[in-house]
């Protein structure tokens, strides 16, 4: 029972910090604004509303007893009232009251005006909302009626709309500066999350420079030590290979100057392809570790791209179905070499390769399918390991190290988006790529 209760607050609760913060802050201001509000008005407003109506209908019912059992001094009776009390009266004789309207159930005037006058028995008609400042009042009296015009202040207190505006104004500005607080502490923590995740797909940022309270402030600063220890691993990493690769062109070339000297041609061509498969795999292992910091990111039209990768090829047994004009950011060298190592890799075991292309809200989602002999459901993961194959001779025949998914798959995480593989309704394999837009 908690746990659906739990389960249930957390989805209707904002999933931002800053309104997660807001929502801390004006819950209880919003609390105690209707708890004033509604002893304010039952306490106070509402019993001296009551009051002061149960004291205009007791003068009004002074004023109808005084005009019936005074007969001679009538219209001094009208003159006192409209002096002293401010009700203009006239009496409408021969008339009948209008029909009545209907009851403002929500107005508090108008119940406790409605609840004194049935209370001393009259018969009666009243209108609260035409006049501004007056108030007409119908009761009937003989063959007519009296029409007593009656000032609003008389049955409600002017003070209710200033107390109204004090108990609000303070909240909206109690709000307000919670608003412009929160914006400022929540920001340092957006940057820091913009800041690692530009850095997790491998972009290049300026100095990051902490601000905010204090924890904030630490976490940025060990997410800015923790950047560049990272740099500076990528960069000695890079410079080893760099030198190994140097070292080992040299004994390399030796050893191709040697083998040209043999007399045995069988010998010498077995151990020349041997030397060549030795450099192209250190070639590709060299591309293959530098693959993810190598380029800058800029802004490109990814449609293009796959279009001017195709055409490299020079085949017409690809297909390509995709979308004109689709921007994408990223690091557009990197994305190129990633569609080309996976075409390669189809049109060397296939016949036909369809490149088709989807777009949703947050994705830009491109399949790759070819009519191939496709790669068996259990080796869908290992393939993706550097240097792995699932042939060794087959991998042989075609000349690969076994690098060309690794690379693909290293450049599409580090953009934030993911690959994978199934069967194609071709007959062969089938490489969706994901990247977030």
């Amino acid at each position: 029972m908690f746990y659906g209760l739990s389960k249930f607050l957390k989805n209707i609760l904002p999933k931002q910090l800053f309104y997660r913060g807001l929502l801390i802050v004006a819950t209880p201001i919003i609390i105690l604004q209707i708890t004033i509000s509604i002893v304010f008005f039952d306490s106070l407003w509402i019993k001296n509303n009551k009051g002061m109506t149960r004291a205009l209908v007791n003068e009004i019912k002074t004023f109808v007893d005084a005009y019936k059992n005074d007969i001679n001094n009538k219209e001094y009776i009208i003159t006192l009232f409209r002096d002293h009390l401010q009700f203009d009266i006239k009496f409408k004789p021969n008339k009948i009251l209008p029909e009545k309207k209907s009851e403002r159930w929500f107005s508090p005037i108008d119940r406790s005006l409605r609840r004194e006058l049935k209370s001393k028995s009259f018969n009666f008609w009243f209108d609260t909302t035409s006049y501004k400042k007056l108030i007409e009042l119908k009761i009937e009296y003989k063959n007519g009626y009296f029409q007593f015009f009656i000032p609003r202040e008389r049955l409600t207190n002017s003070s209710v709309r200033l107390f109204a505006l004090w108990i609000t104004l303070p909240a909206v500005l109690i709000v307000t500066i919670a608003i412009i607080f929160l914006k400022n502490q929540t920001r340092p923590i957006i940057k820091l999350a913009e800041a690692s995740e530009r850095f997790g797909r491998g972009e290049q940022i300026e100095e990051f420079r902490p601000s905010g309270a204090l924890e904030i402030r630490k976490a940025g600063y060990e997410f800015d030590r923790m950047r560049k220890r990272i740099i500076r691993h990528l960069n000695q990493r890079s410079e080893m290979l760099s030198g190994i690769s140097h070292d080992l062109r040299t004994p390399l070339t030796r050893i191709k100057l040697q083998l040209a000297l043999i007399k045995d041609e069988n010998i010498s061509k077995k151990l020349s392809d041997n030397v060549d498969e030795m450099e192209k795999m250190l070639n590709e292992y060299l591309q293959f570790s530098r693959s993810s910091f190598s380029d800058k990111t800029e802004k490109f039209d990814i449609s293009d791209l796959v279009n001017k990768t195709i055409e490299n090829f020079e085949k017409n047994n690809i297909q390509c179905q995709i979308l004109e004009k689709v921007m994408f950011n990223g690091r557009k060298n990197l994305i190129q070499r990633c569609f080309n190592n996976l075409i390669d890799n189809s049109l060397k075991y296939a016949k036909k390769v369809k490149i088709t292309h989807e777009k949703n809200k947050n994705n830009l989602i491109f399949f790759i399918e070819d009519d191939g002999q496709g790669i068996p459901a259990e080796e869908y993961e290992n393939v993706f390991k550097p240097f792995y194959k699932i042939d060794k001779g087959r991998g042989d025949a075609k000349s690969s190290v076994g690098l060309g998914l690794s690379i693909a798959s290293d450049i599409i995480k580090s953009h934030g988006g993911y690959i994978e593989l199934g069967k194609s309704e071709m007959g062969g394999l089938k490489v969706k790529i994901s990247l977030p837009t």
